[in-house]
């Protein structure tokens, strides 16, 4: 019995191992789904919140120089870390896609910044004094309120205006008679669980309507007032929450009551109700400039091309395109092709060169960083490819010259084949041979 619970112990401890990156004696707050709202968002202070993943490579390098950093900073700026991996909905909810992301918690709380600095100790200690100094002028100037919390109350992000006050009047046409997906909680004002759940609510309705583009939409019922919608949907208990979809029965919602919980199962209604983001092809900047700045990622495919591949060849593309678009449709991600050679500087500065086509890159223009697909350019290659990007796995490198290339006006594709340009025909009818060769030459 002793080896095996040698080997019980040994697998416990490298589990714990993996999984513990920061300790109760170290000064980086370890956050969750339980405590990040009473921690952060109710909190005056200025936070940098670390999400990562326990099998992340980048994590893993972090630590030491996150905990360095946040002894740096102890009782100057509060430093936090949330284990992404293992709480989905925090990172759902503030759009975490890739490991670590280091977000700064500043004045409105519910709209945090992407830290876009240098990941040494002091890079990240003058990263948080410069949002410091930020935040403290926007006091100084009056622009900010104090907690995340209060704002949520007096109007700030998250505040109630964004949940949709629903009545027996307005009822079926808001909600029944939509394109939108709704959810909708049935309350009552002397239920104490229906005063717990409001701000979360509130929360929840702000961010879902900013990242869905208030194609999913949070409303509420007083049931004690509106009583005859409340009857129709058998509302006897609170609060009750429902969903509803066009032309479907409504059904209960089974989530979490926390906002990180709300607003991931709104993504997900979102995700399966919204369209495919369209692809289009690169013929000027605007295009680009436009769909890129707009999503987290750009996924770029370069096509052979036409005349190496016929109509047939490039639609067999665009088609494998097109489905992992559907497929990744809930990242939001922006998705665009360029014929091979016809934006020169943009291959360059993707180390792609003038030769391996089809090929693809994922681009994110924030951080001026890109990543190449290195297998198949399949829907299993480039799945792989993405997958890998979503979890934080994915090799990346610096954009040349660190700025978006130089993109060229170019005219749509047709949708046909290409045609080779025409030569010019002459007439040799009248030339004789000794006005070309030399007759001993021959």
């Amino acid at each position: 019995m002793k080896p095996l619970l040698s080997g019980v112990l040994l697998g416990c401890s490298l589990l714990v191992g993996v999984r513990a990156f920061y300790s109760p004696s170290d000064d980086v707050v370890e956050l969750n789904p339980s405590n990040f709202n009473r921690e952060v968002i109710q909190s005056d202070s200025l936070w940098l919140i670390e999400f990562y993943a326990p099998w992340c490579g980048h994590c893993q390098k972090l630590t030491p120089d996150w905990k360095k950093a946040a002894t740096a900073l102890k009782g100057i700026v509060k430093v936090g870390a949330v284990d992404a991996d293992q709480h989905k909905s925090l990172g759902s909810q503030y759009g975490v896609s890739g490991f670590p992301t280091i977000k700064i918690f500043g004045s409105n709380k519910n709209k945090p910044e992407q830290y876009q600095g240098g990941r040494s100790s002091q890079a990240i200690v003058d990263g948080a004094m410069n949002a410091l100094r930020a935040l403290v002028k926007e006091r100084l100037d009056g622009k900010s309120g104090s907690s995340g919390y209060s704002q949520q109350q007096s109007g700030g992000g998250g505040s109630k205006k964004d949940v949709v006050e629903l009545t027996d009047d307005n009822f079926d046409k808001m909600v029944l008679q939509s394109d939108d997906v709704w959810l909708v909680e049935f309350f009552a004002p002397w239920c104490g669980h229906c005063k717990n759940l409001e701000p979360e609510w509130a929360a929840a309705a702000s961010a879902v309507k900013e990242q869905t583009k208030g194609k999913v939409r949070l409303g509420a019922v007083d049931a004690t007032v509106h009583q005859a919608v409340s009857s129709r949907y058998g509302i006897r208990g609170f609060p009750t929450i429902k969903i509803f979809r066009k032309g479907e029965e409504p059904e209960d919602y089974q989530g979490g009551r926390l906002r990180g919980e709300i607003i991931e199962r709104a993504l997900d209604l979102f995700s399966d109700n919204a369209p495919a983001p369209e692809l289009l092809e690169i013929l000027n900047e605007d295009v680009l400039k436009t769909t890129c700045e707009d999503s987290q990622l750009c996924i770029i495919g370069i096509l052979p091309h036409i005349l190496d591949t016929g109509a047939a060849g490039r639609n067999s593309y665009l088609d494998v395109m097109m489905t992992l678009a559907d497929k990744y449709k809930k990242k939001m991600w922006g998705w665009l092709w360029a014929e091979a050679g016809s934006q020169m500087e943009l291959e360059a500065s993707l180390g792609i060169g003038g030769f391996g086509y089809p090929a693809m890159a994922a681009i994110n223009t924030r951080k001026m960083k890109f990543a190449l697909l290195r297998g198949s350019f399949s829907d299993t290659g480039i799945h792989e490819f993405l997958r890998a990007l979503s979890v934080g796995r994915g090799s990346t490198a610096s954009l040349a010259g660190g700025v978006i290339p130089k993109i060229h006006s170019v005219e749509p594709w047709d949708g046909k084949d290409g045609q080779l340009p025409e030569e010019e025909e002459y007439d040799l009818s009248d030339v004789e041979l000794d006005d070309v060769y030399d007759k001993s030459e021959l």
